[in-house]
């Protein structure tokens, strides 16, 4: 526009304000800032996976060597009748190692991605660029995790002559859900841990009570306080899902595994967005 008196053009700035861009509006940013980050990301993703065990001497196998210990752990307890795990159908060993699979992919996740923005302080405040990469690539690590218990899985699979379910090939899709809850997760911690660094702290002890009160190691309890808890817990529902397409090749709690579903899908939304209209912040607090 032009000033009257001067004949010189005035430049008016707003503040970016995406709330009144619309929904769709701010998804398509998202997009774009992501498709632009992409090799920025793949680049935190493989320096995470270098640094993970780079100066360890076992390096890659702590991630086989920690589950066997676990799985060693619980089946001497369950033999030894301390622990009652009830009957689940299959070898325990098979049981158990499905269910830590799962469970770690959500688990190591949660804590690397809300990690993830406190780790990266110094490159936040000198380098411009989408802060959603950093939460994105720290996924990656469970990735990996998952992809090695896999492995071990199909190993004792071998071990027990105890063949998987076509269903097998499905886990993938299945599992979809649950990295999206991971990451909607991820993403609101991220900004919390930024803030309040006690939420790291905090994370870890919860994280593994959390383990307790979903059926990982043990049946699902059908009555009792454990067994009302399990209903309203998604966690549950992703586990199991797995593990019915691998022991029985189809899935038995349809309606709770699609609920959890849904309210993964919703809360992976909401966390997107609140972190994309709060993110130019992150640099004053990390």
């Amino acid at each position: 526009m032009k000033a009257a008196d001067s004949g010189q053009e005035l430049k008016i700035y707003e503040p970016d304000n995406s709330i009144k861009k619309g929904f769709f509006a701010v998804y398509g940013e998202i997009f774009h800032e992501l498709k632009n980050n992409r090799w920025l990301m793949y680049q935190l993703f493989k320096r995470d996976i270098t640094a993970m065990h780079k100066q360890s001497f076992m390096g890659m196998l702590w991630l086989v060597v920690m589950p066997v210990f676990s799985v060693m752990t619980f089946v001497m307890l369950k033999r030894s009748g301390v622990m009652n795990t009830g009957d689940t159908g299959v070898p325990y060993a098979l049981y158990v190692v499905s269910g830590l699979a799962i469970w770690q992919l959500f688990s190591t996740g949660i804590v690397s991605c809300t990690q993830s923005l406190v780790e990266a302080g110094v490159m936040i405040k000198i380098i411009n660029f989408s802060k959603k990469s950093l939460v994105i690539a720290a996924l990656g690590k469970s990735f990996i995790a998952f992809l090695v218990q896999i492995v071990l899985l199909l190993i004792l699979f071998i071990v027990y002559r105890h063949w998987p379910q076509p269903g097998i090939l499905l886990i993938p899709f299945i599992l979809l859900p649950l990295v999206l809850l991971t990451l909607g997760l991820g993403l609101l911690l991220a900004l919390l841990n930024s803030v309040m660094r006690d939420i790291g702290n905090m994370l870890a002890i919860a994280v593994t009570f959390l383990m307790f009160l979903t059926p990982v190691f043990y049946v699902r309890p059908t009555a009792g306080f454990l067994g009302e808890i399990t209903r309203f817990n998604p966690l549950y529902y992703f586990i199991s899902a797995g593990r019915d397409l691998l022991f029985a090749g189809s899935i038995t709690e349809l309606n709770g595994y699609l609920l959890a579903s849904l309210a993964s899908f919703l809360l992976f939304l909401v966390s997107l967005s609140v972190f994309h209209l709060t993110e130019t912040r992150i640099t004053e607090r990390v």
